[in-house]
């Protein structure tokens, strides 16, 4: 017997007319998990060798910089990647950011430019920083599955064969992939793990790899828990179609996650291979 969704209220409180969702409150605990997380880690010497370490102050504005980066660069993507024409029909929809719809890639982007910047700012290592951030994303990738699943939104394609599929209120009477729990998961606490485990390895003496690691491995749960999810409804298979069992598709989500993977190849042989150690390094202030 399928499962059935459970009664879960997108709003977790209400302060007079003031609602607090659980979708917001995901991208808080994200957020604060990660700065959190990044504090310890910059305090770690061993970890930056002789690159300049970030002063507790830095990750406090840095985290300013990232949520802006992430929530800006995340609803944009949404609206360019995957309904372009339905927000061209209403173009205020497009900041009404409480009803979901946030793109995971054109957050990542809007954080990879948001950390760039801050970094020439603070004089500090783009690369090294990025890749501090690629250790603590994970955090806000778990908590943002979660929040998808609580909202009742990306949910799986048809398993009807499948013990623990969910039926969800709104995609009809079939039990579906809990897909959203799969990718967090694999996108949040596996990647989570391997990140860690990395950074204890190496540290950030080879600015770019962690990050190459994180990219590879967000493109490769991505691309797996695609062929679980249904494909978003405006835009369907983009290159073949739904077979039974996994799906034969191509959705957007793989075709968006396939240049990060070779982007994070890149990154990982040029930081093997020495190329992206800086010339000179500037001792901690």
């Amino acid at each position: 017997m399928p499962l059935s969704f459970p009664i879960l209220d997108p709003v977790a409180f209400s302060i007079g007319p003031f609602a607090v969702r659980w979708y917001a409150l995901a991208y808080v605990a994200g957020l604060l998990g990660g700065w959190f997380y990044a504090k310890r880690l910059a305090a770690k010497a061993e970890l930056w060798g002789q690159l300049r370490q970030p002063k507790p102050t830095d990750i406090d504005d840095l985290i300013v910089w990232v949520a802006l980066g992430v929530v800006l660069g995340g609803r944009t993507g949404y609206v360019l990647f995957y309904n372009l024409e339905a927000y061209l029909r209403n173009p205020l929809e497009a900041l009404a950011v409480w009803r979901g719809g946030m793109s995971f890639h054109g957050g990542f982007l809007g954080a990879v430019l948001a950390l760039v910047l801050f970094a020439r700012s603070r004089g500090l290592n783009a690369l090294a920083l990025l890749d501090m951030a690629a250790v603590v994303t994970p955090i806000g990738l778990f908590f943002g599955r979660i929040a998808n699943f609580i909202n009742g939104e990306l949910w799986g394609r048809p398993a009807p064969d499948l013990p623990f599929a969910v039926v969800f209120p709104h995609a009809g009477p079939e039990p579906r992939h809990p897909s959203q729990l799969y990718e967090a998961f694999g996108e949040g606490l596996l990647l989570f793990v391997v990140m860690g485990i990395a950074a204890r390895a190496f540290g950030f003496r080879r600015p770019g790899l962690l990050g190459g690691i994180f990219v590879l491995g967000y493109a490769t749960a991505r691309i797996a828990s695609e062929f679980f999810r249904e494909p978003d409804a405006q835009l369907g298979f983009l290159f073949g179609s739904s077979v039974q069992g996994l799906g034969g598709g191509i959705t957007m989500g793989m075709l968006l996650s396939v240049p990060m993977a070779i982007v994070g190849i890149v990154f990982i042989v040029m930081a093997l291979r020495g190329y992206t150690r800086p010339t000179k390094t500037v001792e901690a202030a």
